[in-house]
């Protein structure tokens, strides 16, 4: 295997004239990364200038990532530099307003599975819709277990996925049977890398080994009585299929937070934004003014109330989201202002 195997398309003599060596992120394990220069892995962890000077997690390699490393031993190796990314699939924090956790790097298509027995959802699937648009990471739905439903209840939910979101390409996929199987393989294509998204349980990891053609990843069912998945996979990994194409695994994710950007939210839901620009005022809140152009297509039976309220549900967390960063910008500021002045006092007193 080479480094255009694993997706490198860039000139790599740059980097070795440097006395670097080139790799890609294959296993994130709480900052402990094995990185993989298309022939050999090496268990790897970042310099402390790149510790010190990084400001966030998301500024930390991630899975998928291109890193600038300085191997020692036969299969060590310290990470120097991430290289910039062209796109990344991140989520806020869980639990910390303001900061961003990065699910995998320079993703080309983002496979997103729900369950259709007990886990299919569009609210949240329009959440996972929002971050991939925001990076141009073209979206996937994979409608797993069919097999567990009968042909009522997946016409169901493709109704209901023809009203809120028809412009999602979808497969129906059974990870018992294998139906569908082909039809996500057709998709996938040699060099380029995607990921596989969803809640725990759902099939994510069953799906790879079934690709892979052999058990390389642990797996697990949803609860009965929890309706809920358990968290079989505890770190992100990347694997090459035989035909080339480059998959990354993700754990189970029970929350996704929505980060700043806006042009995820504004294509997820492009009906409201396109509506909004008829509005009587510039300043539209969408909720009690006359001459709101949204408000009169939900009354006249345009846009679905349900769309609706998720727009507004999503539209209210990505303003809090940056408000955080705000906040944490300005104490961040006051801080380096409050620090200078302590050490010019000392210089003051010192002479």
């Amino acid at each position: 295997m080479t480094l255009f195997d694993l997706g490198y398309r860039g000139n790599i003599k740059d980097y070795l004239a440097e006395g670097f060596a080139l790799g890609r992120v294959m296993q994130e394990h709480r900052e402990r990364y094995v990185v993989s220069d298309g022939q050999n892995e090496y268990d790897c962890e970042v310099t402390g200038n790149l510790r010190f000077t990084s400001t966030s997690r998301a500024d930390f390699p991630a899975v998928g990532d291109w890193v600038k490393m300085i191997v020692y031993d036969s299969d060590m190796g310290i990470i120097h530099q991430v290289l910039p990314r062209k796109s990344v699939l991140e989520r806020q924090a869980v639990g910390k307003y303001g900061e961003k956790q990065i699910i995998s790097a320079n993703v080309y298509v983002a496979l997103i599975i729900q369950s259709i027995d007990n886990n299919f959802n569009v609210n949240r699937l329009e959440r996972y819709l929002t971050i991939c648009y925001s990076e141009s990471i073209e979206p996937v739905l994979v409608i797993s277990k069919i097999d567990l439903v009968n042909d009522e209840k997946i016409e169901s939910v493709l109704k209901v996925l023809d009203l809120r979101e028809k412009k999602v390409k979808t497969i129906l996929m059974s990870n018992t049977s294998l139906e569908g199987l082909d039809g996500i393989l057709t998709l996938l294509q040699k060099g380029r890398t995607y990921c596989v998204i969803g809640s725990s349980g759902v099939g994510k990891s069953t799906l790879i080994n079934n690709l892979l053609k052999k058990n390389v990843l642990k797996t697990g069912e949803i609860s009965e009585s929890t309706n809920k998945g358990r968290h079989i996979t505890s770190h992100r990994e990347l694997f090459v299929l035989d035909n080339g194409a480059i998959i990354i695994d993700t754990p189970g994710m029970k929350e996704l937070g929505i980060v700043e950007n806006e042009e995820g939210i504004r294509t997820t839901f492009e009906e409201i934004y396109n509506l909004s620009l008829n509005c009587k005022f510039p300043d539209c809140t969408h909720t009690l003014e006359s001459g709101c152009a949204i408000i009169e297509a939900l009354d006249k039976g345009i846009i679905d109330r349900d769309i609706l309220e998720n727009f507004r549900k999503i539209q209210r967390e990505q303003m809090r989201f940056q408000t955080s960063i705000a906040e944490k910008r300005k104490k961040e500021k006051e801080f380096g202002k409050m620090a200078k002045e302590i050490m010019k006092e000392k210089k003051k007193t010192k002479y």
